[in-house]
């Protein structure tokens, strides 16, 4: 029977490198996002802003067996430089959006019996960086939120987050713009190299699947080395 995995903001970086690991392994995949991007055709898009939209229900499949919520935000400057207009918009897309979906697709989860959720944090909150405050604030919350879910929803669903460091997508375009940049974030890995959407989707479709089911409430640093290894 193929599994019906329901991907919040998976139209680009790890959030599409997640859609097509589930596609390889024979899933049925919907994503949720304000465009279709370069989804496959296989693909169920339906329109939806976390930010700003009311989840639509009546567009989920009978049962789900699995939901990641992939939409963030890199936001670094000073502290200083930070207003509160600025948390509060960290906020609200790590957080606000992640708990917008799980209560939308918590029955369906609950129904399957053996759900998983997968969410996203960073290096950032359990490493103390500097120019992190806004975003490692917002993302420590998503953690707090994956362990608490997963003490309330065990044993019918289980809860994980994944920490990556910097990770080549669009989102840290600016982070990686020339190859000086590259060299100095893969230099600052213990395994000497930046991480990739795929480094990052792989260890999330196994949180998906039933591979994974002795698995939960972990926060798992996907993040070449850099939150345990000083070398």
């Amino acid at each position: 029977m193929k599994r019906q995995f329901v991907i919040i903001g998976g139209t680009k970086g790890i959030g599409l490198a997640l859609v097509n690991e589930l596609l390889a392994s024979g899933n049925e995949v919907i994503v949720y996002a304000r465009n279709r991007g370069e989804l496959p055709e296989a693909v169920t898009h339906i329109s939806f802003d976390a930010t700003t939209d009311e989840f639509p229900k009546d567009t989920l499949p009978d049962e789900v067996h699995g939901l990641a919520y992939c939409p963030g935000s890199i936001t670094l400057k000073p502290f200083r430089s930070l207003s509160l207009d600025i948390f509060e918009k960290d906020f609200t897309i790590n957080v606000m959006g992640a708990v917008k979906s799980i209560k939308a697709v918590l029955t369906k989860l609950k129904q399957s019996k053996a759900g998983s959720v997968v969410l996203f944090s960073t290096v950032a909150v359990g490493q103390g960086m500097p120019f992190h405050a806004s975003i490692a604030t917002a993302k420590a919350a998503v953690e707090g939120l994956t362990r608490s879910l997963a003490a309330e929803l065990a044993p019918d669903v289980r809860v994980n987050c994944i920490a990556p460091s910097l990770t080549d997508t669009d989102l840290a375009g600016n982070l990686l713009s020339t190859p000086e940049k590259r060299t100095a974030s893969d230099q600052r890995h213990p395994l000497r190299r930046t991480g990739t959407p795929e480094d990052i989707a792989k260890m999330a479709a196994f949180l998906l699947s039933e591979n994974s089911s002795w698995i939960s409430g972990q926060i798992i640093g996907v993040d070449g080395g850099m939150s345990a290894l000083r070398v």
